[in-house]
């Protein structure tokens, strides 16, 4: 009996301490720490005057560095200057270290870009069918890797790839300026990230990631380009950042349609604290919409939203399948938004024909408090849809000015398929979230 007993207290603290630690998931970040070997870029013949390729450099250093793998791990220094380069892999236990005035300058020439196949939970490109171009940075199946600096920079020179976008000239998907792929125990800090052809940093199918301190910007009229991705990955930490980007600032993410539905990897337990975001034509944090294999246990404490179409959006459709679920967003002050919330359940495109027009995606679970909002022209537009209505959505604290308040076009609310509550939330909303339920439970997928 005392065994039984025992065993039942022993299962029930490790719970506890796997959800305090989910539940903490930033405060339990890994922060860069030092390396017992280093070399410098120098050493294997780079050259940084902004003209020199530096590929073959950048990818014999790290060839070189695996050998110190099972030795503590290395650190690859790249010094003041401007350092030309196509595309390049990292390796597990190393760190890459950008030093003040030391730019990585991504080559604008499609050569210098290796391809490669689609992920498997999106079936294709983001921008085209088949292939697509391999990022600037990446890892693949990584354990320990840093890529951090004293503020130093890496500048995708992405003009040349939202040309091509914008004139349908593109052979391949676009690439990204840094992915990691199957990876964990990931750390990006302290460095500027500027004109990302496509995304800025992609973390997919990937576990322990930590951002910290980075600085992302994009022109406002860059097509489609977005800053921070977590993609089917879990224990995501994003803090102390700030990203402006021509689309969305930072998306959550995890896989298209069919594709998406059988890969079968949620973004889960994500913590977003005290950002700076600007989404100039999408939105500040979004949801989606290519979110078939599941998001959920999302926790946003602390941004400042601004200059951008949408400031939190929830973004699916029919054939999606897959879930929202468990999304708590506190502590937000946005200025010069258009619309402050954004559910829409018909947004979007299909990777091809095979999706499966009975998959339903399920948005529940969603709480917005302690939300602020200066000159905002519209503060929700919830559009469910008949078949998939989106449920328990919990409103309350929340005060918007609103640039046409009073006007006889005012607007504000449009609710349509979707269940609710709120509670001191101006302007009024919708008749469908009017009155309060502050305890709503679980949502089950």
């Amino acid at each position: 009996m005392f065994c039984q007993v025992a065993l039942v207290l022993l299962l029930a603290l490790s719970c506890l301490i796997r959800s305090h630690s989910a539940g903490n998931v930033c405060d339990l970040g890994r922060r860069p720490s030092s390396r017992p070997h280093s070399v410098s870029i120098l050493e294997f013949g780079a050259v940084g005057d902004g003209k020199t390729l530096n590929t073959l450099a950048f990818q014999n250093a790290v060839f070189y560095l695996k050998s110190f793998a099972d030795k503590g791990g290395a650190q690859l220094y790249v010094p003041p200057g401007r350092w030309l380069t196509g595309s390049f892999n990292l390796t597990s236990h190393l760190t890459l270290f950008l030093e003040k005035d030391a730019i990585i300058l991504a080559s604008q020439d499609p050569s210098h870009w290796q391809v490669v196949d689609p992920l498997p939970s999106y079936g294709r490109g983001i921008d085209l069918p088949g292939k697509r171009y391999m990022s600037l940075i990446n890892g693949y199946e990584l354990h320990d890797v840093v890529v951090t600096g004293d503020n130093g920079t890496i500048d995708g020179q992405g003009l040349f790839w939202w040309d091509r976008f914008n004139s349908h000239s593109l052979k391949y998907s676009r690439p990204h300026l840094v992915e990691f792929v199957s990876s964990e125990n990931v750390v990006v800090s302290n460095l500027t990230f500027l004109n990302a052809p496509a995304y800025t940093i992609h973390t997919v199918y990937c576990s322990h990631v930590y951002i910290h301190r980075v600085t992302a910007n994009t022109s406002p009229e860059s097509p489609y380009t977005i800053g921070i991705v977590p993609d089917s990955s879990d224990n995501v930490c994003i803090q102390d950042s700030t990203i402006n980007m021509g689309y969305d600032a930072i998306s959550l993410k995890s896989g298209w349609d069919q594709y998406g539905i059988s890969f079968a990897r949620a973004t889960a337990n994500v913590q977003i604290r005290d950002v700076h975001l600007r989404g100039a034509s999408g939105s500040s944090i979004s949801f989606g919409s290519e979110m078939s294999g599941g998001i959920s246990d999302v926790v946003v404490l602390g941004a400042y939203i601004h200059n951008s179409l949408s400031g939190i959006a929830f973004r699916t459709t029919k054939g999606r399948g897959g879930y929202i679920k468990e999304i708590d967003v506190s502590d937000i002050h946005m200025v010069n938004v258009g619309t402050a919330f954004l559910a829409n359940g018909s947004f979007g495109t299909h990777p091809d024909s095979g999706f499966d027009k009975n998959a339903f995606p399920l948005v529940s679970h969603v709480r917005l408090h302690d939300i602020v909002g200066e000159n905002i022209s519209v503060a929700g537009d919830f559009f469910g849809t008949e078949e998939s209505p989106f449920t328990s959505v919990v409103l309350s604290n929340i005060s918007l000015s609103m640039t046409n308040s009073g006007s006889p076009d005012d607007d504000s609310w449009r609710c349509l398929y979707v269940e609710g509550s709120s509670e001191s939330v101006v302007p009024e909303p919708c008749s469908e979230l009017e009155s309060y339920e502050s305890s709503y439970g679980r949502a089950v997928a």
